[in-house]
């Protein structure tokens, strides 16, 4: 018996060890540093704009990105329109957003889609085309890039394709994936917070980017923690910054009525 409880110290302590090992190269993310500053829009030119929110006066916005609606789980799939009425913007360029949680799109969406896009257009504002607001895991690159060369192939020359990316593609993705989604998209907006934070560590998440093969703007919260990373400056393909703007809570926002979105935001 002795020797059987001497062993399975033995067997307790090797286990331990693997522990300790495997807990050492899995580094855990950076903590934000108190000293960030935080992201102030006044300091920008390109924004996402949800209904319901809009620069305050001492902001020009030069390019905006506005939240047409969604395409949501559950039930048969569809387009439900956020926005009340069509914005008018002449003079300032706008993609239309949509945000995706399914990529079962029927041709009722696409029409719905390229609808809105012309309707924009005929109301005189400069469209630049459609982006698909989608959280496509690291390792799903290649299905969503099936995906989207559908989506590609649907839209008239004239319209460009954006779409929403991980910091995560950056870090991990795998680079052929990453080169063939460039002949797809005309660009990517990196995504760096959750809800009304920035993720944790985000730096290490761009020591990469300066490999990133496609043109993209790193998307910021309005009020979250931000000192751009070194790495930005050598990353050939960076073409600067989006802010998400806050909901009216956010002081001096406010929601416009009805009546005010149809013409303008």
């Amino acid at each position: 018996m002795g020797q059987n409880f001497a062993l399975l110290l033995v067997t307790r302590a090797r286990f331990l060890l693997v522990l300790a090992v495997l807990a050492s190269c899995h580094h855990a993310p950076e903590p934000h540093d108190a000293t960030e500053p935080s992201v102030d829009p006044r300091g920008y030119d390109a924004f996402y704009l949800w209904p319901g929110v809009t620069p305050p006066s001492d902001i020009h916005p030069r390019l905006l990105y506005l939240l047409d609606g969604e395409i949501r789980r559950g039930g048969a799939p569809r387009l439900t329109r956020l926005r009340m009425g069509i914005p008018r913007l002449a003079g300032t360029p706008v993609w239309l957003v949509v945000r995706v949680n399914r990529l079962d799109w029927t041709d009722d969406i696409y029409a719905a889609l390229l609808g809105d896009l012309g309707r924009w257009k005929q109301a005189g504002n400069t469209v630049l085309g459609l982006q698909i607001d989608f959280d496509a895991a690291t390792k799903g690159i290649s299905g969503y890039r099936h995906f989207l060369s559908g989506v590609r192939a649907r839209l008239p020359a004239a319209w460009r394709l954006s779409i929403t990316g991980l910091m995560d593609w950056s870090a991990h993705g795998n680079p052929l994936e990453l080169a063939a989604l460039r002949d797809v998209v005309d660009e990517v907006v990196v995504q760096t917070y959750q809800g009304k934070t920035t993720i944790p560590g985000y730096k290490s998440y761009f020591r990469e980017m300066h490999r990133f093969p496609m043109p993209f703007r790193v998307a910021l919260v309005q009020g979250g923690a931000w000192a751009p990373p070194s790495e930005l400056k050598q990353a050939p393909t960076f073409r600067g910054y989006v802010v998400f703007l806050m909901r009216p809570s956010a002081k001096g926002f406010v929601t416009k009525t009805s009546r005010e979105r149809s013409s303008g935001f």
